[in-house]
């Protein structure tokens, strides 16, 4: 009689449009990337897309409870693109985020935060504060950053569709690339 075969590791992959793979066909999109690189690397996860578009922290933390259906015992929180591109307050940002990871953990979830960036045009001062947020929740909640959800993608016309914020199927590609070693670490604090 062969051993039982253990579940995957199921990772939550909470986001906005970014993480929902707007603009792009399913399979491109960032949770089904990462899901088969992870594969690649021999890992048995199966990574949700909790991603809508439009999404700011807020909404996310709204629909929190929804996500955690899946009993994911790893997640990506990877909010905030919609809140900078709103200038919206960035202790709301904060507030929402360190709420968020705190459900997570009180769900027994391991976490890694993926940072962003504000644009631009709301100036130095608001990027700062902005950046901030992550550094600070991170911090306060012992959880891994990666910082900057967009790392080598953002601002390059060759990765990004028309509209210049959403990434193409191969910015998608680079994203999953350089966050892989850090996705790797989170699942190695989950025991099987």
């Amino acid at each position: 009689m062969s051993p039982a075969r253990a579940a995957p590791v199921t990772l939550l992959a909470l986001g906005d449009s970014l993480t929902a793979g707007y603009g792009l066909p399913a399979a491109e999109a960032f949770p089904v990337q990462l899901e088969a690189a992870l594969k690649a690397k021999g890992r048995d996860v199966r990574v949700v897309n909790a991603g809508v578009s439009g999404d700011t922290s807020a909404g996310g933390l709204a629909r929190l409870d929804w996500a955690l259906a899946d009993k994911p015992k790893t997640a990506i929180v990877a909010l905030g693109a919609n809140d900078g591109l709103r200038g919206l307050d960035t202790n709301r940002l904060r507030a929402n985020l360190d709420a968020i990871i705190a459900k997570l953990q009180g769900a027994g979830v391991k976490v890694l935060l993926a940072g962003m960036e504000a644009p631009p045009n709301l100036g130095p001062e608001y990027g700062q504060a902005f950046r901030a947020a992550y550094t600070q929740v991170a911090k306060d909640r012992g959880v891994a950053l990666y910082p900057f959800f967009l790392d080598g993608v953002a601002a390059n016309p060759a990765l990004n569709q028309k509209d210049g914020l959403h990434p193409t199927g191969a910015g998608v590609a680079v994203m999953v690339g350089r966050m892989l070693p850090m996705v790797e670490k989170l699942l190695d604090q989950v025991r099987p």
